[in-house]
C-alpha cells in the first residue's frame, strides 16, 4: 500500500524563532498496522537545524486525523480535529476523534505553536498565527472485540495432553497447520492478524511472516494474549494462495519440571495443546473484502520438530521435513482435520510491546577439541538466542548441541550455572528408589540441549526455532569425522533473541574499566529482556519483581522502556491473587514469598512510566490495583512494622528482616500516594501517607539509634536502605549517613574467594543495598567513595567480574561455577549511577514525561572527561565534560519543552557560560551564584574554575 507523506516545513515566526513536531508515534509504535481504536498519540518538537535560539516551549498544539492522506493534505481531520488546545506537562493525547472501527486507517499530523515561557498553559504568549506541521503519520485499528475477528476459532492438532508427567517427555511433533484459498479479484493490501500459543511462526506462500521471533510473548494467557498483524499484501496473490503456521509449546505447554526439586509451574500458569488463531483480510480495488481465518476448514500434519521446550531444547529430524509444504500445489499426504477449540477470544489484546526479534549475528571465534568427538564453540561473550549451524554430513547423523556460560579447566563445557532449576542428579528416596529431582520423566540433568538429525546429500542449516539458550559456548558431539575437519568458526553464528529495544542513552569515560562495565551491563540486559524482564536466561527465565526494582532506573537510562514496562505492569495486574496480593514474579509461577521489595515493582513502575513518558493513562488504569495490594500488606503489619518477606537478596551480610521490608513499605506507601495526588485522589493519597507515617514512627522506635544514627546492626545494607527508602527521620538523616560512610570506609571483613581477605573500601550489599549505596554517597556529596567503589577490581565489585572473564555480570558478587548464573541483571544498577552522577542526567522526581531534569555532573579524581546522553520523549539530553587542572569544561544540551536545573561540582569557583559570565548568559537563570542555573532548551558550554 502507497502511504502519501507530506513534508511540512516549520514556519518561521516573525520573531525568528520555531519548532518541528517530530517523531509521531502511535501507542509508542511508529505507523503501526495493528493497534487500539482509541491510541494514545505523541510527538515532540525540534528546533531546525543549526538554531541557536534558547528556552523554547510548545504552548499549544492541534492535531488532525483524517480518513485519507488528500484530506489531511487540505488541512481537513475528518475524524477529529483537535483544535488549538494549550500545552499541558503531559507527553501523550488520547485520541477524542469519531469512533474508530476495526481495519480502519486513519492519517495524522500535528501542529505546535512555540513560546518562551515555561508552562504557557493557556497559550497566550503564543506565537503566530499558524503552527508549524509535522509530516504525515498513520495508523491502522486491530481487532479490538471478539466480533472484529470476523468468525475466527481457535485450532489445534486435536491430540490430548499426557495422561502422566512423565509421557510429557515423550517425542511430541510441533504440529504444522496449512490452508488454500483463492483470490479472484486485484489486490490493494492484505493484512493478518495472529496469535499462537505458545509459540509459532507463520508464511503466505511459502514465504515467512514479519520477523518477530518466539511469537506470542509470555503473559497470563488466561487474562491477556498478545496478537501480532502484518502487512502481507506483497505475499498474497491473485489466483491460488496457502497461508501456514508452525506451532511450539513455549511458556503454554511447558514440561512439568519439578525445578528446585518441587516447583512445577504448570500448576500456576494457563496451560494446553499449542493451538493459533488468525484472521486475514485482504482489500480489493472495488473496496470488497476477502477474509480467510482460522476454521474447521485447516488441516494439520506433525513437523520435522519432535521435541521443544524452552528449557530442555528442541530436536528436530530433518529427514522428516517437506520441501514446499507451505506452498500452493504441495500439499502431500498425512493430513488431518483439525480440532475447533472451545476457547475465549476475550484475552486477545493488540502487541504495543516491542516484539522479539533476532539481533545482530555474534561470530565465533574459536573451536577447540578437548576430547576426541567434542567440539567447543566459544561465541565470545554470553548472550541470549539460538546458534545457527551450516553443516554437511551423511543422512541420518544426529548431531547434539549444549550450551553452557563456562568451561571445565580442561576445556569442556560447564553447563551446570544454566541448568534449569538446579535439577541435578537423582535423589534417593526413603525406601531406597532412585528417582530424577525434576520429577517423574525427567532428565538427570535439566541443561539445555539440542538436537538434530541430518537430511543429508546437500549442505544443510540448522537454527532451533522454538527455544531459545543462555550461553557463551556450545559443545558439538556426533559430527562424523569427515564433517569435523572442515568445521570451522565460519560455519557458526549466534543470533542474539531479545525484545526489540531501542537504544537511547550512552555513557562513556576516561576509565576503560567503567566502559567495560557499562557494555557488559547493556549486554546483561538486552540478554534477559525476551518478552519479559527476566532474572536470568535459562536457568529460571522469570520475571522476577526485586530484580526490575533495582535495575528498572538503569534500564529506562539505556533503552525505551515504555511499551516493555507498561506490559510488565499488566502483567503484574493480571498476576494479582485474588486478595489483591501481588506475586513474586509475572507472569505468575507460584512462587510467593518475596514480599514487598518485589511486589513494590508494579507501583514503582508506574511512577517510572510517569516520570519518564507522561503516561497518566496507565496511573489511572492501574492504581486501585495498587491500593488494593497497599492495603492487604497494611493489615498483615504486626506491632506495626512488615514482618515478611525477603531483604536485600544476594548481600554479603545479614540481609533480611523487619528493619528491610519495613522500610520498603514506607517507600512503596509513599508512592502510591504520590500516584493517587496525579489523578487527584487526595483522600487515598491521604491514608497512603498515614500508613507510611505509622509503619516509619514503628520502625524508627525498634531500629533507630537517634543519637548515633546507626540502624539495627549499622551495616551498608541497612544504613544504605534507611536514607534510599526515605523510612528515617529527617533530623536523622546527616548521622544515618555518617554511619554508612564508615561502614564503607571500614567494611566488614570478607574472606576473598581466591583465599585470604578483601581488602580496601568494598561494598558489602546485595541487589537493593548496591542501588541505594551508590545514589545515597553521591547523593550526599561522596563521590569519591562511590567511584573508588565502581572502579575496584578485586572482590567484591564489578572489576572483579570482567577481570575473571566475564562478559556479563554474574549473580553472585564471588562467582560461581555451579550453582549461580552468569548472566543476571541485578547488579547492573550501577549503570544507572553512571547517567544520573558521572554523567549527572537525571529526570527530576516531579517530571512529567521528563519536562524537568536535573543536571549535576560529578568530577571525581581518576577521570579526566565523561560523554553522557539520553533521548528522552522530548529530545536528546547531553552532559559531557572534560577536566584539565584547575578548569573544566561542561557541555549541556536540553531538549524543547524541557526544563533543566544543572548543579555545578562541588570545588567549583566560577563559571562563564560561551565565554560570557553567568549572569549575562541568554536563557540562564541563576540561583545560586557559582552554582546553580535553571535553563531551557539548547545547547551551553559552561567553562569552569575549579579547585584541585
Amino acid at each position: 500500500m502507497l502511504v502519501l507523506v507530506v513534508s511540512c516545513l516549520a514556519v518561521a515566526l516573525s520573531n525568528g524563532y520555531a519548532l518541528t513536531p517530530m517523531g509521531l508515534t502511535v501507542n509508542g509504535q511508529t505507523n503501526p498496522i495493528g493497534t487500539s481504536a482509541a491510541p494514545l498519540l505523541s510527538w515532540h518538537c525540534e528546533s531546525p537545524t543549526g538554531s541557536s535560539e534558547r528556552g523554547l516551549y510548545q504552548s499549544a498544539w492541534r492535531v488532525l486525523v483524517a480518513s485519507s492522506p488528500e484530506l489531511l493534505a487540505d488541512g481537513t481531520g475528518d475524524l477529529w480535529d483537535s483544535g488549538k488546545v494549550p500545552a499541558s506537562p503531559l507527553s501523550q493525547v488520547r485520541y477524542s476523534g469519531e469512533p474508530l472501527v476495526s481495519g480502519q486507517r486513519c492519517y495524522w499530523k500535528v501542529g505546535c505553536w512555540v513560546t518562551k515561557t515555561p508552562g504557557a498553559a493557556s497559550g497566550a504568549t503564543t506565537t503566530g498565527d499558524m503552527p508549524a506541521w509535522s509530516d504525515v503519520a498513520s495508523w491502522e485499528v486491530a481487532p479490538v472485540t471478539p466480533a472484529d475477528w470476523k468468525g475466527a476459532i481457535w485450532i489445534d492438532d486435536g491430540q490430548s495432553l499426557p495422561e502422566n508427567d512423565a509421557a510429557f517427555y515423550d517425542l511430541d511433533p510441533a504440529p504444522r497447520l496449512r490452508r488454500d484459498f483463492a483470490l479472484s479479484k486485484p489486490i490493494v493490501s492484505a493484512r493478518l492478524h495472529i496469535a499462537g500459543l505458545g509459540y509459532y511462526t507463520a508464511s503466505v506462500n511459502g514465504e515467512r511472516v514479519g520477523d518477530h521471533e518466539l511469537d506470542s510473548v509470555w503473559t497470563e494467557f488466561g487474562q491477556r494474549i498478545l496478537f501480532s498483524s502484518f502487512d502481507v499484501t506483497d505475499q498474497v496473490q491473485r489466483g491460488e494462495n496457502c497461508i501456514a503456521m508452525e506451532l511450539g509449546n513455549g511458556w503454554f505447554n511447558p514440561l512439568p519440571l519439578r525445578m528446585w526439586g518441587h516447583r512445577n509451574i504448570r500448576k500456576s500458569i494457563e496451560t494446553g495443546r499449542p493451538r493459533a488463531i488468525a484472521c486475514l483480510v485482504v482489500e480489493h480495488e472495488d473496496a470488497t473484502q476477502s477474509v480467510i481465518t482460522t476454521d474447521e476448514e485447516w488441516k494439520w500434519k506433525p513437523g520435522p520438530t519432535l521435541f521443544n521446550s524452552v528449557y530442555l531444547g528442541e530436536f528436530r529430524d530433518a529427514r522428516l521435513d517437506q520441501t514446499g509444504w507451505d506452498e500452493v500445489g504441495s500439499v502431500g499426504s498425512g493430513w488431518k482435520s483439525v480440532r475447533v477449540v472451545d476457547a475465549s477470544l476475550e484475552p486477545l489484546t493488540p502487541m504495543v510491546t516491542p516484539p522479539i526479534r533476532a539481533g545482530k549475528p555474534i561470530d565465533a571465534v574459536a573451536i577447540t577439541s578437548p576430547e576426541p568427538g567434542v567440539q567447543i564453540v566459544d561465541f565470545g561473550e554470553n548472550f541470549t538466542g539460538v546458534p545457527e549451524v551450516s553443516l554437511q554430513a551423511p543422512a541420518g547423523t544426529e548431531l547434539k548441541f549444549r550450551f553452557g556460560e563456562l568451561l571445565y579447566p580442561d576445556g569442556t563445557l560447564n553447563p551446570m550455572t544454566s541448568v534449569c532449576g538446579q535439577i541435578k542428579g537423582n535423589r534417593k528416596l526413603a525406601d531406597g528408589t532412585v528417582v530424577p529431582k525434576g520429577g517423574p520423566g525427567a532428565p538427570e540433568f535439566a541443561w539445555q540441549e539440542d538436537r538434530y538429525i541430518c537430511r543429508g546429500a546437500e549442505a544443510e542449516v540448522y537454527r532451533p526455532r522454538f527455544t531459545f539458550h543462555g550461553f557463551r559456548f556450545m559443545e558439538v558431539t556426533g559430527l562424523p569425522e569427515s564433517a569435523t575437519a572442515a568445521f570451522s568458526v565460519d560455519d557458526i553464528k549466534g543470533f542474539p533473541l531479545h525484545s526489540d529495544l531501542q537504544s537511547i542513552g550512552e555513557f562513556a569515560c576516561s576509565n576503560e574499566r567503567l566502559n567495560e562495565i557499562q557494555e557488559t551491563t547493556r549486554r546483561t540486559f538486552l540478554a534477559n529482556v525476551v518478552g519479559v524482564q527476566s532474572d536470568c536466561p535459562h536457568r529460571e527465565r522469570f520475571g522476577y519483581g526485586g530484580d526490575i526494582a533495582v535495575t528498572s532506573e538503569a534500564f529506562l537510562m539505556n533503552f525505551d522502556m515504555s511499551g516493555v514496562y507498561a506490559k510488565t505492569v499488566r502483567d503484574w495486574a493480571d498476576a494479582a491473587r485474588p486478595d489483591g496480593n501481588l506475586t513474586d514474579t509475572a507472569p505468575f509461577v507460584g512462587i510467593n514469598y518475596c514480599g514487598v521489595g518485589w511486589a513494590m515493582a508494579h507501583p514503582l513502575l508506574i511512577e517510572q512510566l510517569y516520570r519518564h513518558y507522561g503516561d497518566e493513562s496507565l496511573v489511572e488504569e492501574q492504581l486501585p490495583v495498587a491500593m488494593k495490594w497497599l492495603a492487604l500488606e497494611n493489615a498483615a503489619r504486626k506491632n506495626g512494622l512488615v514482618v515478611k518477606g525477603l531483604g536485600d537478596h544476594e548481600a554479603l551480610t545479614r540481609s533480611g528482616g523487619p528493619v528491610i521490608t519495613t522500610a520498603m513499605f514506607v517507600d512503596a506507601a509513599r508512592r502510591i500516594a504520590r500516584l493517587c495526588r496525579v489523578v487527584g485522589r487526595e483522600d487515598d493519597a491521604k491514608r497512603c501517607d498515614e500508613m507510611a507515617d505509622d509503619a516509619a514512627n514503628n520502625w524508627a522506635e525498634s531500629f533507630l539509634n537517634p543519637e548515633t544514627g546507626t540502624v539495627d546492626d549499622g551495616s551498608q545494607t541497612r544504613q544504605s536502605l534507611t536514607l534510599g527508602f526515605g523510612v528515617a527521620p529527617v533530623a536523622s538523616r546527616d548521622r544515618i549517613f555518617d554511619r554508612l560512610v564508615s561502614a564503607v570506609e571500614n567494611p566488614i571483613e570478607l574472606k576473598h574467594p581466591d583465599g585470604g581477605k578483601a581488602s580496601g573500601v568494598y561494598l558489602t550489599t546485595g541487589i537493593f543495598g548496591t542501588r541505594m549505596l551508590m545514589e545515597q554517597l553521591s547523593a550526599n556529596g561522596r563521590s569519591d567513595l562511590a567511584y573508588r567503589i565502581a572502579n575496584r577490581n578485586t572482590f567484591p565489585s564489578w572489576g572483579w567480574m570482567l577481570e575473571n572473564d566475564a562478559t556479563t555480570l554474574w549473580e553472585h558478587w564471588a562467582g560461581s561455577d555451579g550453582t549461580f548464573s552468569n548472566n543476571h541483571p541485578m547488579f547492573g544498577s550501577v549503570s544507572a549511577w553512571f547517567f544520573r552522577w558521572l554523567g549527572g542526567i537525571q529526570v527530576a522526581p516531579d517530571a512529567v514525561g521528563s519536562d524537568r531534569i536535573s543536571i549535576r555532573p560529578q568530577f571525581v579524581d581518576g577521570l579526566t572527561w565523561v560523554r553522557c546522553s539520553h533521548k528522552t520523549v522530548r529530545g536528546l539530553v547531553e552532559s559531557n565534560w572534560r577536566v584539565d587542572g584547575e578548569s573544566a569544561e561542561l557541555e549541556v544540551r536540553v531538549p524543547v519543552d524541557t526544563t533543566a536545573l544543572i548543579e555545578f561540582p562541588t570545588g567549583t569557583l566560577a563559571v562563564s557560560e560561551s565565554g560570557v559570565p553567568l549572569g549575562e548568559s541568554d536563557g540562564c537563570d541563576v540561583l545560586t551564584p557559582g552554582r546553580r542555573v535553571r535553563v531551557g532548551s539548547g545547547m551551553y558550554r559552561f567553562q569552569l574554575e575549579r579547585t584541585r
